[in-house]
């Protein structure tokens, strides 16, 4: 006799549900009430009104910070596609027993806290750290230079922390191009970058455009890295979001910063998001 089963007992929606109520909880809902925080007038939150956004949205200062923060991030991109890109082709064309290796040296970094490399690096670019230490000694300067507290050292170590988010999903994808694709376009009579730009970047793209999206989204938003090597001097959403909220206490104006950090770096995630599909759907 067959045994009467539950209403939509074992389909997909039933298993995601946990998985919703969690989402709904951790997230959807904090979300609903940071928005609701932005809307009031004052610091004590005893009423309501668009007090907080015509401060910030009026203020030309804020949409310069905006831009700056969103700008850094562009920076860490390329910076890590510039590098990155090269070392997949390279782990692409490797033995498996080199790939595994190359393979434990991208995660390996994500083994150690972001704010043990953080420091690490304020040691590499102090001004008596390794890289004024190598510039002094081979002549290039004649005092060290200043790297710590600029948006220069802050890129160059963003672009070490973050490789690992833009090489791990660009390496899963490489490893699945059809070597046999790159010997069609050289007996065609494809030259070697004419290949790398018409087959193998276009069947790379899902992984770049992932890779992009996760660092973007992670050097925009990484507040100790900002902290610690930008220092006061550079001002971003972040610290801004930590001054507002932790040392003046004005939660209101604090949730208005952290929406217009989440809208406009949404934003952008959805341009790199979108190019990603429009370069993976040329490629098909």
């Amino acid at each position: 006799m067959p045994v009467a089963r539950a209403p939509g007992a074992g389909s997909p929606w039933a298993l995601a549900l946990p998985l919703g109520l969690a989402y709904a909880a951790f997230f959807v809902a904090p979300l609903f009430m940071l928005i609701a925080v932005s809307f009031y007038a004052d610091e004590r939150m005893t009423r309501f009104g668009l007090d907080q956004w015509q401060r910030f949205l009026f203020d030309p200062f804020h949409w310069k910070v905006i831009g700056d923060t969103l700008l850094l991030g562009l920076k860490a991109v390329a910076a890590t596609v510039l590098l990155g890109f090269p070392l997949a082709l390279v782990y692409r064309a490797a033995s498996p027993a080199w790939q595994r290796v190359l393979l434990f040296i991208v995660v390996m970094p994500l083994l150690t806290s972001v704010v043990v490399r953080t420091f690490a690096w304020i040691v590499i670019l102090g001004r008596e750290g390794v890289v004024n230490k190598l510039v002094l000694d081979l002549g290039l300067a004649a005092e060290p230079l200043r790297l710590l507290q600029t948006e220069l050292g802050l890129v160059i170590s963003l672009t070490q922390i973050e490789m690992p988010l833009l090489l791990l999903p660009l390496l899963s994808v490489m490893a699945r191009i059809d070597p046999n694709l790159m010997d069609a376009s050289a007996s065609l009579g494809a030259s070697p970058w004419r290949t790398l730009f018409r087959v193998i970047l276009p069947l790379a793209a899902p992984g770049l455009a992932a890779g992009c999206v996760l660092v973007f989204a992670s050097a925009t938003t990484a507040f100790i890295s900002q902290s610690v090597i930008g220092g006061g001097r550079l001002v971003y959403l972040p610290a801004m979001i930590w001054q507002q909220a932790m040392i003046a206490a004005h939660w209101p104006f604090a949730a208005t910063i952290a929406i217009a950090l989440l809208v406009s770096v949404s934003a952008v995630l959805a341009v790199i998001a979108y190019v990603g599909r429009v370069a993976a759907g040329r490629a098909g």
